[in-house]
């Protein structure tokens, strides 16, 4: 087999070590291994990198194992071409699993081009990704802790989710101070409701109607403070993800001409794909890379229905968010009319991620060609085949026990 790369390293990263097998040309034609072992200190890593620099090595890959690939990575980035790898596209050989036999099996693969690397923004990127998941970690954290705080109530028999939007609104915030600090009578605590939430008092004054003692008003105080707690880092995180996301403010700018797509989602689309298009060949490639792409599996010639890919779960999980927004729209747009059909003849889980897809094309081609996005129109689904379209609504006035004669006009 041919041997595109002359000077290859293969990594088998741990927590504690890494392990190396450089793949060089030796006498003869052949070629020759050596493998060290080094530890996964900063110190140690640098003397790695020498000793890869010494040897010639001018391409290295690793697996991208846990978070612990991201050491070795950072530190070899700027010597030398680093691939990092989908372990789901490569297998070591059967009963030979050693950290040694990996690093070898790694490093034979790519000298002869067998291997594909896995997108890694630049450093830049990174830092604006690392703040972007944290902040989506402690939206979860906030969810979570609202969660409790609803089992807590029901615990007392306490109905205010039931009739007050959210438990976190000025209203049921006031009403839950009024409870912790001893208050009980229901008509009482729902003359505390602010704005349109007085024209429910009646309703409010019977869901609140329970038994809240000392120990729910001791919970609720924990958790309350630790969602003030959540909500205070979460303004931080705000105003600083938006002064590191200015260098790229004309991007921000355009995906959110996109329906649906608001300043977080924009600065998620940009964190996860790093705005530059050009690293993906096409949409469809992006599409299969974020997860929004129906997986293929095509076995004797007949194709199954296998769902959505795996991919980047950070990306997917706001694209998909934003295609639920469009939802809300009635037929207003594109995305929103696309919604409401997939929802009628596949569901509604199905109908997001289409739209998602839909989504994330287009902010491909927005970034790519640096233009806004042009919305095809709510009936352009309808335009787009006339003739189906009729028979759509034929179909329907026949199912309503209508005659229906078609008379063309000229």
């Amino acid at each position: 087999m041919e041997v595109l790369f002359e000077r290859v390293a293969g990594l088998d990263i741990g927590k504690a070590s890494v392990t190396v097998c450089v793949r060089i040309p030796g006498p003869g034609g052949r070629r020759v291994s050596e493998t060290r072992t080094f530890k996964t200190t900063t110190r140690a890593l640098g003397v790695m990198r020498d000793w890869l620099l010494e040897r010639g090595v001018t391409i290295a890959a690793m697996e991208s194992t846990s978070t612990y690939w991201k050491a070795s990575f950072y530190c070899l980035e700027e010597f030398m071409e680093v691939w990092l790898l989908n372990a789901a596209h490569m297998k070591a050989v059967p009963g030979r699993k050693t950290d040694v036999k990996d690093a070898e099996w790694i490093a034979q693969l790519l000298e002869h081009g067998l291997l594909r690397p896995s997108f890694v923004p630049p450093p830049d990127i990174r830092r604006l990704r690392m703040l972007t998941r944290y902040r989506v970690q402690l939206m979860g954290d906030r969810t979570r802790e609202a969660t409790r705080l609803e089992g807590m109530l029901e615990d007392a028999s306490i109905k205010l989710s039931v009739v007050a939007s959210s438990l976190t609104t000025v209203s049921a915030r006031a009403m839950l101070a009024a409870l912790i600090d001893g208050e009980r009578d229901p008509r009482v605590l729902a003359d505390l409701a602010k704005g349109k939430m007085r024209a429910k008092i009646p309703e409010l004054t019977e869901a609140l109607i329970g038994h809240f003692d000392a120990g729910h008003a001791q919970l609720a105080r924990s958790i309350l403070g630790r969602l003030d707690a959540v909500e205070a880092d979460l303004a931080e995180l705000d105003a600083v993800i938006a002064a590191a996301c200015q260098p790229w403010a004309h991007h921000l700018e355009l995906l959110q001409t996109i329906p649906g797509v608001g300043p977080k989602v924009a600065q998620v689309i940009l964190a996860e794909t790093g705005g530059d298009m050009s690293r993906f060949p096409s949409a469809a490639h992006l599409a299969a890379w974020a997860g929004v792409a129906p997986a293929v599996y095509e076995s004797a010639g007949k194709r199954s229905p296998t769902g959505a890919r795996h991919g980047n779960k950070w990306l997917t999980t706001m694209l998909v968010e934003a295609a639920a927004a469009t939802a809300r729209m009635k037929g207003t747009n594109y995305l929103s009319t696309q919604h409401a059909r997939l929802t009628a003849r596949r569901g509604t889980g199905r109908a997001q991620v289409a739209v998602a897809h839909s989504i994330l094309v287009s902010a491909y081609y927005m970034l790519k060609n640096d233009e806004p996005y042009r919305d095809l129109g709510p009936d352009w689904l309808a335009r787009r085949n006339t003739e189906a379209h009729t028979r759509r609504l034929v179909a329907q006035l026949e199912k309503l026990g209508h005659t229906v004669v078609l008379d063309p006009a000229a």
